[in-house]
């Protein structure tokens, strides 16, 4: 298998948190212009009169840099130890897949439960994933 196909999910996880980067900006702009927020609401954060639907894309935004931050360390160690295979590479998709779910989630209707069934789903391929890469170095 070729070991740089491992690189194509981290990229698509990548490419998505660029565009969720993308709503933080966005959200923050249409609740300044329905006055519900001004400049200073963020001088030392978010303040609590930031509306919810103006928090989440930041907040989901620092979730896609903490968890996956292990999924891009695990695929590059397993990119540099040629240990990539099919099931690997499976499971790095549906690792992407689900937090692609779960971002969808998060940031549309936000129903908790969901979210929570998406994310320890994500967390069980995550430790899968670890869990493989560990035995094989073994």
């Amino acid at each position: 298998m070729e070991q740089t196909q491992i690189l194509l999910p981290v990229m698509a996880l990548i490419g998505w948190t660029l565009l969720v980067i993308l709503l933080i900006p966005y959200r923050r702009f249409r609740a300044g212009f329905a006055g519900k927020i001004t400049p200073d609401d963020f001088k030392f954060g978010e303040s609590s009169r930031v509306p919810g639907e103006a928090l989440i894309p930041n907040r989901h935004y620092m979730n896609l840099l903490e968890a996956p931050l292990l999924f891009y360390v695990l695929c590059v160690i397993m990119f540099v130890s040629h240990r990539v295979d099919s099931t690997a590479l499976t499971l790095a998709w549906l690792y992407v897949g689900t937090r692609l779910l779960h971002s969808l989630i998060h940031l549309g209707y936000n129903h908790v439960l969901h979210r929570l069934a998406v994310f320890a789903t994500s967390t069980a391929l995550l430790t899968i994933l670890w869990g493989r890469l560990a035995l094989q170095l073994l």
